[in-house]
């Protein structure tokens, strides 16, 4: 019995110097590689490093949105770590093609099941690409009409003009018309003044200009215009359309709606309210209208 225990001891001892010995030699063989996966993977991370600031500093040069920059950029990051790993893989012999199909799969269900917040996002993409507006611009998009606070990959912050905040998703935003009130410097604005038919259309309609020559901010250039727009059933009509700086649009508005009302109550011209005359025929014995 004793000399069968000390026949194993030695049986496992040899194995043991086997294994150690192998191991040893796959230590050995592996070392190379683990040390220049370490290598690529430290160099890597320095170009990573380097492309991405290279990229920052060429996109901050362009009139690229700085949310679209920052995006790339981080994109860029993410696709040259993702490569600087599957080749330190390779380099240390180990089957990349499994774990590339897993991650092609993974990618599928994901995007599938986000594909409404891709949308969002590849229509973000497309606003900060083509920028039919930017921050800071007066909107009319998607129902809802404001301030651009923000643009996102996402979606589109606008602040109403009684200071709420809405967020619009850039989907809804760019499957629709968008009217942007800033995009150009100046701006006409239209009115619409009515007077009685037994008023004088030339006294009113030089009152009118006379009331924008004497507005600052009215523009010269396009000379304002002032005509006969309607003959409406209780009131004649006058159009009156200056140009004015965009920023100046709402002022102008309200100051010679204002102007309008109060001179021609000390010239005497009627501004009407809607009337209908109503005439009773007798008819045997009994009134019809």
């Amino acid at each position: 019995m004793h000399w069968m225990w000390f026949e194993t001891i030695g049986l496992a001892a040899e194995v043991a110097q086997v294994e150690e010995g192998t191991l040893r030699e796959r230590a050995l063989d592996y070392a190379p590689r683990v040390a220049g996966a370490a290598v690529v993977l430290l160099a890597g991370w320095i170009g990573v490093r380097i492309a991405v600031r290279l990229a920052e500093r060429a996109l901050g040069r362009t009139p690229v949105d700085r949310t679209l920059a920052r995006f790339l950029t981080n994109l860029l990051r993410m696709g040259l770590l993702t490569l600087l790993v599957l080749m330190a893989l390779q380099m240390l012999k180990i089957e990349t093609t499994s774990l590339v199909a897993v991650l092609g799969a993974a990618g599928f269900a994901v995007g599938f099941a986000l594909k409404h917040s891709l949308g969002n996002f590849a229509a973000g993409v497309l606003i900060m690409i083509f920028r039919p507006f930017k921050v800071g611009d007066q909107i009319e998009a998607a129902g809802a009409a404001g301030l651009v606070e923000e643009v996102g990959v996402v979606s589109t912050v606008i602040r109403t003009a009684d200071n709420r905040q809405v967020i619009v998703s850039n989907t809804a935003i760019t499957s629709g018309n968008i009217v942007n009130c800033s995009a150009y410097a100046t701006r006409r604005v239209d009115l619409v003044c009515g007077i009685s038919y037994a008023d004088d259309v030339d006294r009113a309609r030089a009152l009118l200009l006379e009331i924008l020559a004497l507005d600052p901010r009215v523009l010269k250039e396009p000379a304002p215009v002032v005509a006969v727009h309607e003959l409406a059933e209780s009131s004649v009509n006058l159009v009156c359309r200056p140009w004015a700086a965009t920023a100046d649009y709402w002022a102008v508005y309200w100051d010679t709606c204002a102007a309008v009302k109060r001179r021609f109550d000390a010239e005497g011209i009627t501004i009407p309210f809607p009337q209908r005359d109503v005439h009773l025929h007798q008819v045997g014995g009994r009134a019809a209208g």
